[in-house]
């Protein structure tokens, strides 16, 4: 993937950003901005306090604005994790670095909020030389507007906003590299050379396409599925591997080990939590796995069959058909169909 001199708004459709970034602010009740490696925005500010609208306003104190925001964001991607500091005006800020490839090309800055517990010492990155400014009556009372949080609230949204950022970073990639390597993909010549332009081969972007097709499903049940749990705490171990492990054909003998068990134990405990054998239950959870990517993907039977663990995609078409009486490219066909005759 080619990221030299890469921006933002390569990997992101920055309209539907906007409208996750509006949404994200209003629920975790900070102002949020995106901006590029140099701190300058590239989206609307969301949910902006008026306190900070009136600093970012002003001619004396908005670039201060636009350097703590740069060097906070390289902070950030120094440590590799979301930072949390003071601005120059003494409010609390994050920076979530955005990396492609180990290249810093923007960040995710919220806050704009003041701590309710004194006891942590936050670094300030900057100190504005306008801070008479601040003390006006009109700057102390917004300044005094601020919501006040407490610093595990930041914390949490901190590793929450940094978790959502590599995860559609990381979706955005994919997409963009499928659409690249398909643009290089061109007919074999008539020499059957498996040489494609500037290195690529016939065999790696064939393996490209599957293994992205993979993640995209892997990422897309993961997200979409609750993760499986049950009753006895004994089981969980294993109901874990499962869940984190869906191309995989557990054997039960492996189960029983990850619950420290014997195979016989495991077998009736995991009877009488699920009503049904084990390897009944794999399959069933399997065939519900995939009909959530038949719901709301465009990934193929091959695709789903091996992401799946089914090996061949006959024996998940077959699988697919005992427990839900049509194959799987009907019952995607019929789910849509209903769908849009809502």
């Amino acid at each position: 993937m080619k990221t030299h001199h890469m921006q933002l708004d390569k990997i992101l459709n920055m309209h539907k950003w906007q409208i996750l970034q509006d949404s994200l602010a209003i629920s975790t009740n900070l102002a949020i901005i995106t901006v590029d490696y140099k701190g300058v925005p590239i989206t609307r500010h969301s949910e902006r306090r008026p306190f900070c609208k009136m600093v970012r306003e002003s001619p004396h104190l908005e670039e201060f604005c636009r350097k703590c925001d740069s060097r906070g964001g390289l902070e950030a991607v120094r440590l590799n994790k979301p930072y949390i500091y003071l601005c120059h005006c003494n409010i609390v800020d994050i920076a979530i670095p955005i990396i492609v490839n180990d290249k810093y090309i923007g960040a995710i800055m919220a806050g704009q909020v003041t701590l309710s517990d004194s006891r942590y010492d936050l670094e300030k990155i900057l100190i504005s030389p306008r801070q008479d400014l601040l003390q006006t009556p009109a700057f102390r009372r917004a300044y005094d507007m601020l919501p006040v949080v407490s610093y595990r609230e930041v914390e949490i949204v901190s590793q929450m906003l940094y978790d959502l950022c590599q995860y559609i970073v990381s979706e955005a990639l994919n997409r963009n590299l499928m659409m690249e390597v398909s643009e290089r993909l061109r007919p074999i010549d008539h020499a059957g050379s498996d040489l494609f332009f500037e290195g690529y081969g016939v065999d790696a972007i064939h393996s490209v396409r599957k293994e992205l097709g993979n993640a995209v499903a892997s990422a897309y049940v993961e997200s979409s599925s609750k993760k499986l749990t049950c009753t006895n705490p004994v089981l969980q171990p294993a109901f874990d591997y499962i869940f984190n492990n869906r191309r995989e054909n557990v054997p039960q003998k492996k189960a029983a080990s990850l619950c420290h068990i014997s195979a016989s134990h495991f077998s009736r405990l995991f009877a009488k939590e699920t009503g049904e054998n084990f390897s009944r239950f794999i399959s069933r959870q399997k065939v519900e796995w995939a009909k959530h990517l038949l719901e709301h993907t465009d990934l193929s039977i091959t695709q789903i069959s091996e992401d799946l663990g089914f090996g061949e995609p006959g024996y998940f078409i077959k699988t697919f058909k005992k427990y839900e009486a049509v194959t799987p490219t009907t019952y995607r066909k019929y789910f849509r169909e209903s769908r849009g005759s809502k």
